[in-house]
């Protein structure tokens, strides 16, 4: 895979993050940080604000209050990329879908290919990298995804629920690739609902109630003695 200067824009930083829509406040008074080489892990119920801290951070949503830093600077970099939880992918053939990803950035040609074929390769996606995306099953479908991100050399990746849809065996390949990504140094921020996920792959958790950051922390402390109120009431729940 590509090369991509590491570290020039980390940590992300967040201070009093708002997101108001119409009469709902999304999230409120959020404040984290991002540490290069990590894989943070944003947890919490349904409807706590997961994907739209996620949505803020890769730059989809506004904040309505505060602001993200990046690396110390409020511009944000161009470097990151950002995978769904149903990949929104090209009417196009696994290759063409990340070869374009390429050209958005300035890489074409047969650089382009290249390094598209290479990050099919890295996901085990070969054979079937002229079939057209959208038949392919939904565990391979995330693989292109992932490779797609994955050949852009993003310094942060940003992953929202990207198992959430898949059967154990896919979800297995998919926290494969991911430990990948993040040995050849992209930080990973990434939204789950499987505990036993962000406990196979956290290094620290974030946790969110009904839109507010009660606490950050590594995720091994987390698990055992959780510093807030309501982690430790979702903990319960979610092990009952």
């Amino acid at each position: 895979m590509a090369e991509t200067s590491r570290g020039a824009g980390l940590p992300i930083v967040v201070q009093d993050l708002e997101v108001v829509r119409g009469a709902t406040m999304l999230l409120r008074g959020v404040n984290l940080e991002v540490e290069p080489g990590k894989r943070t892990f944003v947890l919490g119920a349904n409807g706590a604000g997961k994907s739209t801290l996620l949505r803020v951070l890769h730059g989809l949503v506004p904040p309505t209050r505060g602001r993200v830093r990046w690396g110390g600077a409020q511009l944000l970099p161009g470097n990151q990329a950002m995978v769904f939880q149903r990949p929104a992918l090209l009417r196009r053939s696994g290759l063409a879908n990340v070869v374009y990803a390429l050209a958005c950035i300035g890489v074409r040609g047969n650089i382009a290919r290249e390094r598209a074929r290479t990050a099919l390769h890295a996901v085990g996606l070969d054979a079937v990298a002229r079939r057209p995306a959208r038949v392919l099953s939904g565990g391979e479908q995330q693989r292109l995804a992932l490779a797609r991100a994955w050949a852009l050399a993003p310094e942060v990746l940003f992953l929202d629920e990207p198992t959430a849809s898949l059967d154990p065996g896919a979800t297995h390949e998919v926290e494969s690739i991911v430990r990948k990504i993040h040995a050849q140094g992209t930080t990973i921020v990434m939204t789950t609902h499987n505990l036993a996920q962000a406990r196979r792959l956290a290094d620290d958790v974030v946790f969110l109630h009904a839109g507010m950051a009660t606490e950050q922390t590594p995720a091994h402390r987390f698990f055992i003695s959780p510093q807030s109120s309501e982690a430790a009431a979702f903990l319960e729940t979610e092990r009952t």
